[in-house]
């Protein structure tokens, strides 16, 4: 990063050093440029007329002045309409003078005008800027003013501009004239009509009175203004007339009308091509010169303009335009006139700011603001519009000299003295003299901050100004309406007073209707919003139908509201002008609410229309959801019509609470007062009226009315008397009836409750009770009284009222029966006809008819006898649900049946009738229960038999399958074996396996019907587990027949049944406390119960000696495999087995079983280690068998042979007292002392995860290395070897087993040789050592694989590498490495190791690099050869010119073969040291470039660690002597050498680089002593760098300085991997420029010195750390091209020195000779990168690279 410079301090030294120099204007540039930005419409006469008004002039003279053409001759005609037509076709403009009658120029006047960008500095007058006189420049070459007595002639040297100055004798006119003679001779006439149109708006808000226009003494225009006294305007109270910001106070407004006087001629309003399109003039053509192009372009597009109607319309516009324009041709000459009156709302405006607003104000105006200021607002009157007229035109019709005057359609201008571009929005000019314009006067200037602030607060004073005319013009409409209103002698508003005054105030409204302000859209903003604003209220006063109202208290009517005519709303023509349609949006006027309806129905009644009116509007409102349930309720509350039926009612909308429904009651039925009359609602819905809130009145209200007011109660008559009128009543009936279906229970039961105790039925015996009242139909008796005069009354509704078909029983009873008096019955004995059978009879005939009340005492009443054995009647009688059916089946059963003579049919009416009344038909289940429990309990087998035949017999008829059988808690099911014993259905079962278990069994036959009776096959498995666990199978058989019962029932066994079974100890086995070498007998074995979970079936051959096996045959077995039995046991159980105890298997098993235990055990550890309880116990069981081998040997301390191996010793141990043997060398030496695990690799595994450690684990090796030996080729060699080599090794290896991959053994592995190695290993918790000689051996702590010099073991070498590649190192794994490091390639390759694929990549890049720089040698010694034939060919024939020149053009002065100046010649040999100074020329400019050319620094500081950036520039790469003083004599001619001969020197030098051989590089620093100039530095620094590994092919060289004290080459290695690629990447396009081999590359880092790069015997060292801080950052960006370039330059330098060993003046020759030769591969390899942004390489800042971005401070020598 480069340094911060403190600009404000060099500007200060430049201040105080430099030279005054004056800046220069090209005047003629300065002009041009300044009239590019006044590129507006009459901009010249603009500023010649604001000139004027500044001069208080009141009257401008416009004169053109024309040439005749030089092709068309003048017309012969003396008519002047035709010389004036000729002149206006064909001249062509000299000049244009003006002239106003102002005040002379005076001395300061005069001074200024020659002055560029020095304004008026009177702050009451519009000029600003100094440079709006310059815009006659625009048109004219060499202006002249006279003014006065004086004169002001402009003219032109070259580019500047020159005035001459005259005084004019007395006499002369004292007018001011402007004569601009025009530049152009060939300019036309500008269009009269848009320099009418012009003229006419200048004179809006400028102090001129008059403007005429000539032409050639013709007087073509004359404008003409006249004042009207001004009237001050009364500010209302509540308009703020203070501006946002405080600057502007608004002290008071006036009005004042404006009359505008214009007479010109017709010639003005003709357009040349309308009148002569149809002409074939070839000299003028069909358009005149200057003329618009409008009618073109409106031609051109309304061909585009789709549509037949569109074509129409233009056509009949254009056919009115030729037409008018006829006329005009017709009367060139003849006069228009018109008159415009305008109205001018002018606020005075007091200015207040500070002194430093005002000073910025002042520099960027060169005026100061002024304290007092106007603005103004022009607008047409309505009336004044109205009462304008013109001579030529209709009076309604705008004249087109006035169209762009009179703002329309929001296109009103600021005026800034004259008309802008800018747009206010409305139809009003806003003019203020204050206001600050852009340059060139078009629009304002928003964008400087102060000038901001000022034109806003005037866009606001505008605003407020606007305001104020409002309330003006309003408050003169309210005037105008109370004098129509008084005179007409009336005391309100009407619509006719509103219709007068609604075009003006239309009018009105569009004048202030804001629209888009262009081009700058803020301005109407501004405007607009200080409109609203500045005044404390939200309203403003707008016409309405009740007139001049606040706008808060109008309302827009969207529909007509006949019910309320006094709202005052909107007149529909202004509801959709720009104004209202923004108080609308605003909130400021807001449509009719609910409080205004509320209001107005709150002061009057409503009549029967607006009644009906109201009604439907509200339920329109309802419907569209506009108003709520709220709303609503509040309206009714206040809501009064008048019934206008002749009875004076009044209706009150709050009592209504229900609405009459046609379909249910007829509109001529009487109705309750709170329901509205229909003819009030029967044009509204039932969903609008329910929606306001109002009732459907339904039929039990209006019924329980009508009841309510029976007697004379009320206001109802006796004609509408239900109980007393029987017209009424026939007409109320059928009402009901019709709706009696439709009826809820309740409302029936209501109606019900109205109508039975009263006499509503009409009969023939008159007004009667329902239930008093017969059908027509009863006809047993004449005097009853029956329903007469009832039509369309339902049958239904009549019974459900009460009204009886059938006699009652109390009448049959008193006249149709009669019996002999019996103490005991209930039948009266009035008559002795009928029978208790002929009653049934005529009952069941007329059943449908009995009312439920005689059914119930029929029920209550004992009617029947019962039949005795030989079925005849009782004396007593009973009740019928006392008694059963006569049925023999019944009679069997002993039950008490009805006496029936003759045949009893159930189907007959008789029989469906009784049973109606209760007769039972059958027992019922509990009845049918209790008899065969009580049989059961009496011993009455008989009748048991019979009611259990019974019960099978009608299980489904009778419905006893129904029943829950459960429930049954009598004993009455007979149980097999028992006849004494009975069972309830829960307590005995079908199964008779069940026995087994002590359960009843129902009696064998009933087995079939077990269902019916609810008996199930088996107990529930609960019951049965619970009964097994306590009373287990005492012997085998047993215990198969109830195994074998509860595997038939495996299905009721869940998993909780399942998991209680499994540990209840219920499974018989032979007892094991005896010794299991001495079994006892079978009849003498003592059976214990074990649980099913930890016995096992089968035979058990494998483990019958440590678990249980039992076999009870297959079915039995099923039933011990669902309760947890298995057939083996699982690992698990094995392994805990083992935890348990490891002893007694062990005994039992032997070693070999004891393994194979262990085999499965560990095979399933995946498994097993989940179960963390588990693995804890075998940690600190002792159930791990290992061995301890014991020497066959008798003598301590020898060594064994392989095949005479010790005594393996089996025993049991813990996991952490037993080793794994990985290492079976360190194993062999302690093997006696060891417990080992077995040798596999499954069961070392196992035993590693329990905590076992492996013999490698517990090695200490102490190292003792000797010297390091001087000849490291034994070293370099092996390394190459173990990093082309650890590929293969590695790639058969999967990647979680690999600890260190070949990639990280290039870059870290290092192999050093010594004279000697020592090795003692030791075990950890062992007190066990062993000394001896290594051949090969790894640093404990480093990378470094040490070796004897004098030869190695390659076994050795694997020992040793092996830990470093692998996770775990084995054995086998040390013997393939050291196969392939001692194999071949080929006979690798023979084995089956890929090698190609592992290794070709690595060969084919460096194969193909060597191929490319072979070419390029080649390519260079093929150009050498021409060039020696060229330059063989060329020096005879230039030796004589040669000698004539001092030098040549391009050739180094200081080059090797340059003769020396006495004349000698010097040959350029590859060690001559010629004595040179620095060359020019072409390398120097390459060095300017590339930002080597710089100065050297001092070597005062070098001894300071790390580099500093210099204070004045970055340095040079190099340190370079001072440069010579060049000599004042003059050498005689000297020869060059051959540029063959060069190229061949530089292509040796780079030929004799050569890679650097050795592991590191160590010098001592050297200064050589130089007697001579100091023309270099040849002080050289020491090295001391040791290889530490290798990037993309390059070695990498780390200071042992670094290494030992702050970063270890691993750490560096690591942190700096990818920026070590970046800068090999750097280096090779380098070597590959040159044609380098890349082997001769090399990397290396120091932290301190000033070292860049050095030569060591022909191999080149680069230094990492400028790399780290001048291009890093830059080339991670991808941006290679500046590294590039720099270290080109740097390789170019120690390439020298292949030839030069001394930075001498022939060692820089040869240095920049490289540079030349070899600059355009070095632009081509930069260009095809990324080309460096600055030009040149930038060396500002070098860090320290071991503190990054902390300065050195030091600058970067080139020492070597």
């Amino acid at each position: 990063m480069p340094p911060k410079l403190d600009y404000d301090a060099l500007r200060a030294q430049t201040m105080g050093a430099g030279n005054d120099e004056a800046v220069t204007v090209n005047t003629r540039a300065l002009i041009d440029k300044v009239l590019a930005r006044y590129s507006g419409e009459w901009t010249t006469l603009r500023e010649l007329l604001q000139n004027a008004a500044d001069a208080s002039a009141s009257k401008v003279t416009i004169r053109f002045e024309t040439l005749p053409s030089p092709t068309v001759p003048v017309p012969q005609s003396p008519e002047p309409s035709t010389r004036l037509k000729h002149v206006l076709l064909h001249h062509t403009l000299k000049s244009m003078i003006v002239e106003n009658n102002g005040e002379a120029f005076q001395d300061h006047d005069w001074a200024r005008l020659k002055k560029i960008a020095e304004g008026n500095p009177d702050e009451t007058k519009i000029g600003a800027f100094g440079v709006g006189f310059y815009s006659v420049f625009a048109d004219c070459e060499e202006p002249f003013v006279s003014s006065g007595k004086e004169a002001l002639a402009f003219y032109w040297q070259k580019d500047a501009l020159f005035t001459k100055r005259l005084a004019l004798p007395n006499g002369q006119s004292t007018n001011t004239t402007f004569v601009l003679p025009m530049r152009n001779q060939t300019s036309p006439i500008p269009p009269l009509l848009s320099l009418c149109q012009f003229l006419t708006s200048s004179l809006t808000f400028v102090g001129l009175e008059s403007i005429e226009l000539d032409i050639d003494g013709w007087t073509i225009a004359t404008l003409n203004k006249k004042i009207a006294p001004s009237l001050n305007l009364q500010i209302p109270k509540e308009v703020d007339t203070k501006t946002r910001e405080g600057l502007m106070h608004v002290r008071g407004v006036t009005k004042e009308a404006a009359q505008l006087d214009a007479r010109w001629l017709k010639l003005v309003e003709w357009k040349p091509k309308a009148a002569t399109n149809n002409l074939k003039d070839a000299g003028s053509g069909s358009t005149v010169r200057g003329a618009h192009s409008t009618q073109s372009l409106r031609g051109f597009f309304s061909k585009l303009a789709p549509g037949a109607s569109n074509s129409a319309a233009l056509e009949k516009v254009a056919q009115e335009e030729r037409q008018l324009q006829q006329s005009l041709e017709e009367d060139l000459m003849g006069e228009s006139t018109a008159t415009v009156f305008i109205h001018v709302n002018k606020a005075t405006v007091r200015t207040t700011v500070n002194q430093n607003f005002a000073t910025e104000l002042e520099r960027a105006t060169k005026k100061p603001p002024p304290q007092h200021t106007t603005v103004s607002l022009l607008s047409a009157s309505y009336d004044e519009q109205v009462a304008s007229s013109s001579g030529a035109q209709k009076a309604s019709e705008i004249p087109r000299v006035f169209s762009t005057f009179i703002p329309t359609n929001g296109k009103g201008r600021i005026f800034i003295g004259f008309t802008t571009n800018q747009t206010t929005g409305l139809n009003v000019h806003i003019s203020t003299p204050s206001v600050i314009p852009t340059v060139e006067r078009e629009s304002i200037d928003l964008n400087n901050r102060f000038v901001r602030v000022w034109n806003v607060e005037l866009l606001r004073v505008a605003g407020i100004v606007a305001r104020v005319s409002w309330g003006n013009e309003t408050t003169e409409l309210k005037e105008r309406l109370a004098r129509a209103v008084k005179s007409a002698g009336r005391k309100c508003i009407v619509k006719e007073d509103v219709a007068a005054v609604l075009p003006e105030a239309l009018f009105l409204h569009n004048t202030f209707t804001w629209n888009e302000s262009t081009p700058s859209a803020e301005v109407g903003t501004l405007t607009e919003e200080a409109f609203w604003t500045c005044n404390q209220k939200t309203t403003i006063a707008t016409l309405s139908t009740q007139g001049i109202l606040p706008s808060s208290k109008v309302r827009i009517s969207p529909e007509e509201l006949g019910f309320v005519e006094d709202i005052p709303t909107l007149p529909e023509a202004l509801a959709g002008v720009g104004l209202v349609k923004k108080l609308i949006d605003y909130g400021v006027i807001t449509e009719v609410t609910i409080s205004d309806i509320k209001l107005e129905l709150e002061g009057k009644a409503l009549n029967s229309l607006q009644l009906e009116r109201f009604l439907e509007w509200l339920g329109h409102k309802a419907r569209i959801s506009e108003v709520d349930g709220v709303m609503i309720r509040s309206l009714l509350n206040v809501a009064v019509a008048n019934d206008e039926d002749g009875t004076g009612r009044v209706i009150v909308l709050t009592e209504m609470k229900n609405f009459l429904n046609i379909s249910r009651i007829p509109p001529e039925m009487p109705i309750p007062p709170s329901t509205l009359p229909f003819k009030f609602t029967k044009k509204i819905s039932k969903a609008d009226l329910e929606l306001m809130g109002f009732e459907d009145l339904h039929l039990l209200p209006w019924l329980r009315w009508l009841v309510k007011n029976v007697g004379g109660r009320g206001d109802l008559s006796a004609d509408y008397d239900i109980t007393t009128s029987p017209e009424f009543a026939s007409s109320v009936l059928p009402v009901i009836s019709k709706q009696w279906d439709g009826l809820s229970q309740s409302s029936k039961a209501t109606v019900l409750e109205l109508l039975t105790p009263r006499t509503v039925i009409p009969t023939k015996m008159g007004m009667k009770k329902p239930a008093e009242a017969y059908f027509p139909s009863v006809k047993l008796f004449d005097d009853l009284p029956v329903i007469i005069g009832v039509q369309g009354v339902k049958e239904k509704f009549l019974s459900q009222l009460g009204v009886r078909k059938t006699v009652k029983i109390g009448v049959v009873f008193e006249r149709l029966v009669d019996r002999t008096p019996d103490s005991k019955t209930q039948i009266p004995t009035s008559s002795r006809k009928w029978s208790h059978v002929d009653l049934i009879k005529y009952l069941a005939s007329v059943r449908n008819d009995i009312p439920s009340a005689d059914i119930n005492r029929l029920k209550s009443m004992k009617i029947c006898p019962a039949e005795t054995e030989s079925l005849q009647p009782t004396q007593e009688h009973y009740l019928v649900s006392e008694l059963f059916e006569p049925d023999q089946a019944l009679r069997r059963l002993r039950l008490r049946t009805m006496q029936w003579p003759g045949i009893y049919r159930p189907e007959s009416n008789e029989g469906r009738f009784l049973a109606f009344l209760g007769l039972r038909l059958a027992p019922s289940y509990i009845d049918l229960i209790k008899i065969m429990s009580n049989a059961a309990g009496n011993q009455d087998t008989e009748l048991r038999d019979r009611a259990l035949k019974y019960f099978i017999d009608y299980h489904q008829t009778k419905g006893y399958s129904q029943f829950d059988h459960s429930s049954v808690t009598l004993p009455y099911l007979p149980v097999q074996g028992s006849e004494k014993k009975a069972a309830t259905p829960n307590t005995c079962f079908s199964n008779e396996r069940a026995s087994f278990l002590g359960f009843d069994i129902l009696r064998r036959d009933l087995h079939v019907h077990a269902l019916k009776f609810g008996v199930k096959p088996d107990p529930p498995m609960a019951e049965c587990i619970n009964r097994l666990s306590k009373d287990p199978p005492q012997t085998k058989h047993s215990a198969r027949e109830h195994f074998a019962y509860f595997a038939s029932r495996l299905s009721d066994i869940n998993d909780p049944y399942a998991e209680t079974l499994s540990g209840a100890p219920i499974v018989p086995v032979a007892s094991k406390s005896k010794s299991l070498a001495s079994p006892t007998s079978e009849k003498s074995e003592r059976l214990v119960h074990i649980p099913p979970r930890i016995c096992f079936l089968g035979d058990g051959e494998k483990y019958a000696d440590i678990f249980d096996y039992v076999d009870f045959g297959h079915e039995a077995n099923t039933f011990l495999l669902r309760v947890g039995s298995k057939h083996e046991p699982s690992t698990t159980e094995l392994t805990r087995l083992l935890v348990r105890e490891p002893a007694r298997i062990f005994s039992v098993l032997g070693d070999a079983r004891y393994l194979e235990l262990l085999r499965s055990v560990a095979a399933s550890w995946r498994t097993l280690k989940k179960d963390k309880t588990l693995v804890k116990d075998m940690r600190n069981a002792k159930c791990l068998l290992a061995y301890r081998e014991i020497s066959s040997k008798s003598s301590k301390g020898a060594v064994e042979d392989e095949e005479d191996s010790g005594i393996k010793a089996w025993e049991l141990a813990n996991a952490n007292q037993i080793v794994i043997v990985d290492d079976i060398i360190t194993y062999n030496l302690f093997k006696t002392r060891l417990l080992a695990a077995p040798m596999e690799e499954t069961l070392e595994d196992f035993y590693h995860s329990l905590g076992a450690h492996e013999v490698a684990s517990l090695l200490q090796e102490q190292q003792s290395i000797g010297i390091v030996a001087m000849d490291e080729t034994l070293a370099l060699k092996l390394q190459q070897l173990i990093q082309e080599r650890s590929r293969l090794f590695l790639a058969d290896y999967p990647s979680e087993s690999i600890k260190h991959n070949a990639k990280w053994i290039e870059q870290n592995l290092r192999v050093k040789c010594v004279r000697s190695i020592s090795l003692r290993k030791s075990l950890s918790g062992y007190n066990l050592s062993h000394t001896e000689n290594r051949s090969a051996v790894l640093h404990s702590e480093k990378p470094i694989l040490y070796v004897t010099a004098s030869g190695y073991d390659m076994f050795e070498v694997s020992q040793a590498l092996v830990p470093v590649l692998l996770q775990r190192s084995k054995p086998q794994s040390m013997f393939m490495l050291e196969m392939i490091l001692e194999s071949s390639l080929p006979k690798l390759r023979s084995r089956g190791y890929n090698v190609a694929r592992l290794l070709n990549q690595k060969a084919t890049e460096a194969r193909i690099a060597e191929e490319v720089r072979k070419q390029q040698l080649d390519e260079e010694q093929r150009e050498m050869r021409e060039r020696e034939a060229t330059w063989k060919e060329t020096q005879a024939t230039n030796a004589t010119k040669a000698q004539k020149q001092t030098s040549m053009p391009g050739v180094f002065p200081d080059s090797p073969d340059r003769q020396h100046p006495d004349g000698s010649r010097q040959t350029a040999a590859i060690n001559d040291e010629p004595n040179m100074s620095r060359p020019r020329g072409f390398l120097s400019d390459i060095s300017r470039q590339f930002g080597f050319n710089r100065r050297p620094s001092s070597h005062a500081d070098r001894g300071t660690r790390g580099i500093e950036a210099p204070q004045e520039d970055a340095p040079v790469p190099y340190s370079q002597g001072d440069v010579q003083k060049p000599q004042k004599h003059i050498h005689p001619p000297e020869t060059v050498t051959a540029p063959h001969q060069l190229q061949q020197n530089l292509v040796n030098a780079i030929q004799a680089s050569r890679a650097h051989n050795s592991t590191s590089v160590a010098s001592q620093p050297v200064v050589n002593e130089v007697k001579e100039t100091a023309s270099y530095c040849d002080a050289r620094p020491g090295q001391d760098i040791s290889y530490i590994g290798e990037i993309t092919d390059v070695r990498v060289f780390l200071s042992n300085t670094v290494a030992a004290n702050a970063m270890p080459a691993a750490k560096f290695l690591a942190a700096n991997a990818s920026a070590l690629k970046l800068f090999a990447s750097v280096l090779l396009d380098c070597a590959d420029i040159f044609a380098l081999k890349r082997n001769t590359i090399h990397i290396y880092y120091d932290d301190a010195g000033s070292t860049i790069a050095f030569n060591r015997d022909k191999a080149l060292f680069f230094n990492y750390r400028y790399f780290d801080n001048l291009h890093l950052p830059v080339v991670q960006q991808g941006n290679k091209a500046d590294a590039v370039v720099y270290w080109c330059v740097v390789m170019a330098h120690e390439l020298a020195h292949n030839l030069v060993s001394d930075h001498s003046a022939q060692h820089s020759y040869y240095t920049e000779s490289l540079v030349i030769q070899y600059f355009p591969r070095i632009a081509s390899k930069s260009a095809g990168k990324h080309p460096s942004t600055s030009g040149a390489t930038t060396l500002a800042l070098l860090p320290d690279p071991l503190r990054p971005r902390q300065l050195a401070n030091e600058r970067h020598l080139d020492i070597d």
